[in-house]
């Protein structure tokens, strides 16, 4: 289910997905095909975890990342859910094929 809520999604964001919900900033948003589609992978990564794993291993390897760059859009950019998100969010056949736990590939893949 697609809510259009600028006071939930944080600023510099488009979206934001807290299953079973995807928020987004704008209701212009819902057209963007490859944003629902970023968003609708993470609701795949996140019932893959039960939910509350996922945002627990989101915090952990943001934190790490961010020990390890110095910079919050860097440390972002490269968690490995976000990765997969991104490298897919224009490929519309991607969750119909993507393959059980599939953001693993993206833990030690080169980073951005």
């Amino acid at each position: 289910m697609i809510i259009v809520s600028k006071y939930l999604v944080p600023k510099g964001y488009a979206g934001l997905t807290i299953y079973p919900f995807i928020f987004l900033k704008n209701k212009h948003l819902k057209q963007s095909v490859s944003l629902i589609n970023h968003e609708k992978i993470h609701l795949k990564q996140q019932l893959e975890l039960l939910v509350l794993p996922f945002y627990i291993w989101y915090v952990l390897e943001f934190l790490i990342r961010y020990l390890k760059h110095n910079n919050w859009q860097k440390a972002y950019k490269n968690i490995s859910f976000e990765r997969e998100a991104y490298c897919n969010d224009s490929n519309l056949q991607y969750i119909k094929t993507r393959r059980f736990w599939q953001f693993l590939k993206y833990l030690s893949k080169h980073e951005i």
